[in-house]
């Protein structure tokens, strides 16, 4: 559950006006002005206070420019990489217009689209002030709903709501209300709202009544003179009323006559006044204008008192002040349901009576040793309740991503816990240099096995790995090292489980998924969400933002787009044309929602970093969503990996080709700036497959495989880290060459946990322990000297790429990064062109020998001085020894005069 850490924030209180004074009903519409003017439009009548004067002052006008070069635009960002294709652009423009009709169909049952992204204020378990706990959830195929647990002896007739009974709304959201129990031999409440401060141990609510509240805010809300409207809030208008017409003024339209001109009224009206004595209405100077073309008047406020209007406040405090504590509460009352109950929901349908796990449940157990799955009330005391420490660190300009999976992060073979992970590997990611964990497998899933892909319970931790209060420890000591927090969310499709998961959650086949073919994954056996249902929008969304105001998340991975996007689950042979990109099989529902979440996520948490993995490269995926975008910051390159295994498994070292190296790990030049680069993750080391460690050296039986794999696994990641953009990512394990690859438990391994984890071990000495080290000082080479951000634009200016000789070439700021992929052929004096005349010094060689090498390269050749040679299109170069297998990062560091 939430805690409550400031209960003011989602207790609703009786409103008491700060303006029950001005509170009136004129017959007119007033709007509030800049400059503290009241524009009054006499041909509008509604109801209308102060008080809403100030709160929509307050509330943020909607912005139809939302980028400042250029506004919204549905096709911007086609002409801005020269796309001309008329049939996506037409496609642009009726998803544009489909996104506007969703916001206001969501505008018409929630606030505005922030609201929507809430829905984990209200859904799921809930304690409510007034000593019970509510509970609420999304089921439209239901006709009765109730709670089941071992807090009520799993009785689904206690608490429950019924169909035309209070509990239920049109929309399917069932209200079920669990009261706190009276204890024996204590007496009722006598006020019947009497509210419980479940933080705090005072009891202030036993030293003060109610009315005496309510007279002390009013003595000392009020200034002098204004009690007089406390009991007649419609008496300032009409002394406004009469001040300008009179006392015997016109009562109709029709009474009323020919009125001279609003500057002539006005200084006869002040005149008639100068010696009235002072007013205890608002100071305040009348303007009238009853221009026909515009008929209305404007109130010229005094800004000293309108200042002082503004920052009056409710007197809330007092109110407060009749609450009773927590001890109160636990003396008086058994709650209804306590801290670690066990619990499911039973609905009634029309297919017959259910038993599901909540689908907003935060804490979940799945079936274990035979056991039904069930969800548990996490609502521990205040005192043993986690308490964050640490704030979000600055979101770095280059990200450095260690991706991990929390169970297999231990050395020995069995599920490690989220304690163990915060104690043993945030530490050696931190010293590894990285600056951000992204966490795989976090979401409740039922089967291990699944690596956490095949989610049933979208709000809770795992709780396989802890509890809720041990992954907040996690995210909290992680930000304390300085690291970012990314969690692979996936939205893409969710389990088919039904007891624990999402399917047929109220009886009903479409309640969250696609029926039909359409609704279940063509390969994977998992269900596709209905995204143009606005319920199923308000759980992903309010899902989304659950992590980050929970758990304090700072970035999302969105996981395996191509499902999601298209009906056919991305499962079609793509020819390049664009059109592919709009045509029939495009799910323009989804597309909608990660625009939604996108723009949602950025308004309400705007350091939040958002990362699209989707293989099919679909275009706009990191471009604003005002210019037609979808509003990711970052998009997956995916073909560098395979690029990397193809030519590791399939093709001689000799016959690499360095063009294909480099355009594949460059991509598309316009958006490489965003681009999240990898030479492996855990699709390359998970069930089956194999990591480039066990390629290289798993096998070596000789120093000659063993220096090749070796070698070619530190040039890999060089090139990999330091040729794209200002993003990298690597998975757990693999910075160190692990020598195993991950096989979770299941039936074909006979659920052994022999490969389900980490040997750290293995850093300790040995070709591991070197190729960690050279892994580290890559990564403070860029935390040092800000590599990735270096070149135009965040970009290498790549000048030299040869198929020959198989060397490849760059520069980034003052950087040179020069590689030599040639199995066999070695340079005394390879000639590599330099922007800047001067010396440059070796800051990175892969040949050291303390990371594995033959330190072929004396340390009196660390320093080269550049020669007045044009080459590769520079005015300079230098000469560099290059040993086969090998690179080199050189920095310029003393410029010398030509």
């Amino acid at each position: 559950m939430i805690s409550i850490t400031n209960p003011t924030q989602i207790i609703s209180f009786p409103t008491i006006s700060p303006s029950a004074k001005h509170s009136y009903t004129p017959p007119c519409k007033v709007f509030l002005l800049p400059n503290n003017k009241i524009k009054i439009n006499r041909k509008n009548k509604c109801k209308c206070s102060a008080t809403d004067h100030s709160q929509s002052q307050q509330r943020p006008r909607k912005k139809t420019k939302q980028q400042p070069d250029g506004g919204t635009d549905p096709v911007g960002f086609l002409s801005k990489h020269g796309i001309t294709n008329k049939v996506f652009a037409q496609f642009l423009r009726e998803r544009y217009k489909a996104l506007k009709d969703l916001k206001d169909e969501i505008l018409n049952r929630h606030i505005n689209l922030q609201d929507l992204a809430s829905g984990f204020e209200i859904l799921g378990m809930h304690r409510n002030v007034q000593h019970r706990v509510d509970y609420m959830d999304w089921a439209p195929g239901a006709r009765y709903c109730s709670l089941v647990g071992d807090f009520n002896g799993w009785s689904p007739t206690e608490n429950s709501a019924r169909e035309g009974h209070l509990g239920h709304d049109d929309y399917g959201y069932w209200l079920v209300i669990l009261e706190d129990k009276l204890r024996e031999g204590e007496e009722p409440d006598e006020v019947y709202f009497q509210q419980y401060n479940y933080v705090d141990d005072h009891d202030k609510g036993d030293e003060v009544t109610v009315e005496e509240v309510f007279k002390k805010a009013n003595d000392e809300y009020w200034e002098p003179g204004e009690d007089r409207f406390i009991n007649n809030r419609y008496e300032q208008v009409s002394k406004l009323y009469e001040q300008i017409f009179g006392p015997n003024g016109p009562q109709t339209e029709e009474e009323m006559e020919e009125l001279a001109d609003p500057e002539t009224r006005y200084k006869a009206w002040k005149e008639q006044h100068k010696d009235d004595p002072p007013s205890n209405l608002t100071p305040c100077d009348v303007i009238i204008d009853d221009r026909e073309d515009h008929g209305e008047f404007e109130v010229v406020t005094d800004p000293e008192w309108a200042e002082k209007f503004r920052n009056k406040k409710p007197p809330i405090a007092y109110w407060l002040e009749t609450r009773k504590g927590r001890k109160a509460w636990l003396k008086k009352y058994i709650p209804g349901i306590p801290h670690g109950s066990k619990y499911r929901v039973y609905f009634n349908t029309p297919m017959g009576p259910l038993e599901r796990v909540p689908a907003w449940a935060t804490y979940v157990i799945p079936e274990a040793d035979g056991n039904q799955a069930y969800a548990v009330h996490w609502e521990p005391p205040p005192e043993s309740a986690y308490k964050w420490k640490h704030k979000h660190p600055r979101k770095p300009k280059s990200l450095r991503i260690y991706e991990c999976h929390v169970g297999i992060s231990g050395q020995e073979p069995r599920v490690a816990t989220f304690n163990e992970f915060t104690e043993n590997v945030l530490p050696h990611v931190k010293e590894a240099g990285y600056n951000v964990i992204q966490l795989i497998g976090i979401l409740e899933h039922k089967d291990y096995f699944t690596v956490g892909y095949r989610v049933t319970n979208f709000f809770a931790a795992s709780s396989r790995y802890g509890t809720p209060d041990d992954f907040k420890r996690l995210v909290d000591e992680a930000h304390g090292h300085g690291l970012l927090v990314f969690l692979d969310i996936v939205h893409s499709y969710a389990a088919a489980d039904e007891m624990v998961g999402l399917s047929y959650f109220d009886g009903s086949n479409d309640c969250y998924f696609h029926s039909g073919k359409r609704g279940n994954h063509k390969f994977w056996g998992t269900r596709m969400f209905k995204y143009g249902d606005h319920d199923v929008l308000h759980f992903l969304l309010s899902n989304l933002n659950w992590w980050m105001v929970e758990y304090q998340i700072d970035g999302f991975n969105f996981h395996s787009l191509s499902s999601m996007m298209y009906t056919h689950n991305g499962f079609a042979a793509f020819t390049g044309d664009i059109e592919e990109y709009c045509n029939q099989y495009v799910d323009k529902d989804a597309l909608l929602y990660l625009i939604l979440a996108n723009d949602i996520l950025h308004v309400l948490h705007p350091n939040i970093v958002t990362i699209a993995e989707d293989v099919t490269l679909y275009p706009g995926l990191i471009e604003p969503t005002s210019q037609g975008g979808l509003g990711f910051d970052y998009f997956v390159n995916f073909s560098a990996p395979e690029m990397w295994l193809s030519y590791l498994e399939n093709v001689p070292d000799h016959d690499w080709s360095m063009s294909k190296i480099v355009s594949t790990l460059t991509g598309n030049r316009h958006s490489a700036n965003k681009m999240l680069l990898y030479a492996e993750n855990h699709n390359q080391s998970i069930s089956g497959g194999r990591s480039l460690a066990e390629i290289l050296i798993g096998s070596a039986k000789t120093e000659e495989t063993l220096l090749r794999g070796c070698s070619l696994h530190k040039m890999i990641r060089l090139i990999t880290f330091t040729i794209g953009g200002p993003a990298y990512l690597i998975f757990m394990g693999n910075e160190f060459g692990h020598p195993k690859r991950v096989e979770f438990p299941m039936s074909s391994n006979r659920f052994s946990y022999s490969l389900a984890n980490r040997h750290w071990d293995l850093l300790k000495d040995g070709v591991h322990s070197k190729l960690f080290a050279f892994d580290k000082d890559m990564m403070k080479l860029d935390s040092d000297e800000k590599i990735l951000l270096r070149g135009s634009k965040g970009l290498p200016n790549i000048h030299h790429v040869n198929d020959t000789t198989m060397v490849i070439s760059y520069l980034r700021g003052p950087f040179l990064f020069v590689f030599n992929f040639h199995p066999t052929n070695s340079h005394e004096q390879y000639s590599v062109g330099v922007e800047e005349a001067g010396e440059y010094q070796v800051m990175l060689n892969t040949d050291e020998k303390i990371y594995g090498g033959q330190g072929l390269i004396d340390q009196a050749q660390y320093v080269q001085r550049s020669i007045s040679k044009r080459i590769d299109g520079a005015r300079f170069c230098l000469e560099v020894p290059l040993p086969s297998r090998s690179a080199q990062v050189y920095k310029l560091t003393r410029i010398l005069r030509v």
